[in-house]
């Protein structure tokens, strides 16, 4: 069984939207399919089919949070530190074409938000970034083309 890398926050946030899913979401939805049954005729309800696919949405995301917190494997980003990138580093690389300076954090693939600074380690960036140091240069083929950062900085918060 693979694991699956993540930081304490990531874990928090997907054991909170667990909660959230099997204590108000599949309640609601339950009600809400009552109370289509009770309009009559199902083949011919819009209510009770949205409310049905609501049902299988919440269930289906049930199983996947589930089996994806069983097999999480939390790092403590507190116990880490070096100059060689890996899971958990900050890294601030600049664009060779452009000057242009970002900072990225690689975490786990469900906490990955590009705006925020935050790069999923499944990325094509992340993979590249991994077991390099500052100074070194990555080149990548992004849906945007080509690019090619050199590495800056690199830290554990």
């Amino acid at each position: 069984m693979e694991k699956v890398p993540m930081t304490a926050a990531g874990f928090e946030s997907l054991e909170a939207e667990l909660k959230k899913l099997k204590s108000v979401d599949r309640p609601s939805v339950i009600q809400a399919i009552a109370e289509a049954r009770a309009h009559g005729d199902l083949s011919e309800n819009a209510e009770y089919h949205a409310a049905k696919e609501r049902q299988s949405f919440i269930e289906t995301r049930v199983i996947e949070l589930e089996d994806k917190l069983s097999r999480a494997q939390v790092i403590d980003l507190s116990k880490l530190s070096g100059a060689i990138i890996k899971f958990g580093a900050t890294v601030t690389l600049v664009d060779t074409e452009s000057d242009e300076e970002q900072v990225f954090q690689i975490v786990g693939v469900d906490e990955a938000d590009v705006k925020a600074g935050r790069l999923s380690i499944s990325s094509p960036l992340a993979r590249a970034l991994i077991n390099k140091t500052v100074g070194d240069e990555v080149e990548v083929t992004t849906p945007g083309g080509h690019k090619s950062y050199e590495i800056l900085k690199v830290y554990f918060a």
